[in-house]
């Protein structure tokens, strides 16, 4: 039971929606193979910068695959079947620009750091220098 999805979505796409089964192509191990693929589905709004809000839905996939002898039973039937569940939970993303005392005020803390760890650093080493330079002088070096 080889089978390809091109694409599978539940409405319209978003800027960084993922859709985990879009190319997913499977080659047969055996003649009669059984395919479950478990959806959930979560409702989503996503709200743009620009005030335009897309209602649509993102999901999750868990796949199983088997040997099924065709028999009714615990081996089930050879096949494709995607099963799917709607959440009760809705995601909302909402798009915003930060500003540019926001994009400043990250600058800052990243500079800070860098001369906080350059500082430790600068102290380690010069602290170190003058401890193995004390035994040098008393002669306890090895």
């Amino acid at each position: 039971m080889t089978h390809f999805i091109r694409h599978l979505s539940f409405g319209e796409d978003y800027p960084g929606i993922v859709n985990p089964l879009d190319g997913t192509n499977v080659a047969a191990e055996h003649v009669s193979m059984m395919y479950q693929y478990f959806v959930k589905i979560v409702p989503t709004i996503y709200v743009k910068a620009d005030g335009a809000v897309v209602k649509t839905n993102q999901f999750s996939v868990t796949r199983h695959e088997k040997r099924a002898n065709g028999l009714v039973g615990d081996q089930g039937l050879p096949g494709v079947f995607v099963l799917y569940e709607l959440s009760p939970m809705m995601v909302k993303f909402t798009e915003r620009q930060r500003s540019f005392t926001h994009f400043l005020t990250g600058v800052c803390a990243i500079v800070g750091g860098v001369f906080t760890v350059a500082g430790l650093v600068d102290s380690l080493i010069y602290h170190s220098a003058r401890a193995i330079q004390k035994k040098i002088e008393l002669g306890k070096a090895s």
